[in-house]
């Protein structure tokens, strides 16, 4: 518990190196490329294109789900998984890469899982942004439930830090983590909702509906499904209890283990890379 405390203090007093070092990260990526920052959002753009053609257009013909155009229920999930998956991948990567920087100064490693996190904000927000315009062109108007995007934004935010902590560590340690981390979630991106709606296909129905439960203990199903529910006006976080509970428990751990991780193995890094 106190190499947890001891972390997250670390966060609150590197505020500002974070914030520094995440523009600076965001400008050196694309310093040299004429669009600049405008790759930041035409990238994921162009991917969030092309899964509407497939997904939208092709496999839901132009369906609305959830009462809403497909375009938007994908939006809502993709901007999210787009966001965690590059802060995943990205923050497990951070200390090996920055391994210059944390051999010739005293620098409170812990915070560049957080850096990395911080410079995909800027893609996130604009991508966020592109969502509420497509919402307001499709009529689709605020209501209380929105309140608590502010929720599973902070969800979003606590898993990936307690598991960037954790994914950062063990790369610096087994280097092949990384790239088998990369498999996982390309498996993740289809188990965790950002363009399937599992809750309707008649084969997770009936007897086969143990699947949707299954799907239900993942934290990134939690979190995307929660940013469905704020936005479209299904549900409150709270009626969803057991989930709930199960997701911060997840957090937890990964928050527990990693930081004892961490700070076990810290002053060692640079002999292991």
């Amino acid at each position: 518990m106190n190499d947890a405390k001891a972390i997250i203090l670390e966060q609150f007093k590197n505020f500002g190196i974070i914030r520094r070092i995440s523009k600076y990260e965001e400008k050196a990526t694309y310093q040299s490329h004429y669009l600049g920052l405008v790759w930041q959002f035409l990238n994921p753009a162009i991917q969030i294109g092309i899964y509407y053609l497939v997904f939208g257009l092709g496999v839901h013909q132009g369906r609305m789900i959830d009462g809403v155009p497909y375009i938007i229920w994908m939006l809502v999930g993709i901007i999210a998984w787009f966001f965690i998956n590059s802060s995943i991948l990205g923050g497990s990567n951070s200390i090996y890469k920055q391994v210059g920087m944390v051999s010739k100064m005293k620098f409170p490693v812990s915070i560049l899982p957080s850096v990395n996190m911080a410079s995909n904000f800027v893609s996130y927000r604009a991508m966020m942004l592109l969502l509420l315009a497509a919402m307001f062109a499709f009529k689709i108007t605020p209501t209380i439930y929105w309140l608590q995007y502010f929720y599973y934004f902070f969800c979003m935010v606590a898993f990936l830090f307690a598991f960037g902590i954790l994914n950062s560590t063990i790369t610096v340690l087994v280097r092949d983590y990384h790239i088998m981390l990369q498999s996982i979630l390309r498996l993740l991106f289809y188990l965790s909702g950002p363009i399937w709606d599992f809750s309707t296909m008649p084969m997770f129905k009936g007897r086969h509906a143990w699947f949707i439960h299954i799907l239900e203990l993942n934290p990134l199903y939690y979190i995307i499904n929660g940013f469905r529910d704020s936005f479209m006006s299904k549900a409150w976080f709270w009626e969803k209890g057991s989930q709930t509970a199960f997701f911060w428990l997840i957090v937890g751990i990964l928050l527990f283990v990693g930081s004892h991780i961490h700070m076990k193995f810290r002053a060692r890094f640079v002999d292991f890379i």
